[in-house]
């Protein structure tokens, strides 16, 4: 399992736990799979933020499935 903090390893359609923003101080994950990828630099220490296909946002923790897997 990848932690989610190089743009590169993220692509839409790969199974990903992200935070939300609401559960920051939680770190609570929430499960789904990547529509887009909002930030633009290449890495992001906090990890990547993205948008789920059920329209939640949030980074990346862990990447739980990549397109080769699948």
């Amino acid at each position: 399992m990848q932690s989610g903090t190089r743009r590169s390893d993220i692509k839409a359609g790969i199974e990903v736990e992200i935070v939300l923003k609401k559960d920051q101080r939680t770190g609570k994950t929430t499960r789904g799979t990547v529509k887009d990828i909002l930030t633009n630099s290449a890495t992001h220490p906090h990890g990547i933020k993205v948008r789920l296909e059920d329209g939640q946002v949030g980074r990346v923790k862990a990447i739980l499935s990549s397109k080769e897997e699948q």
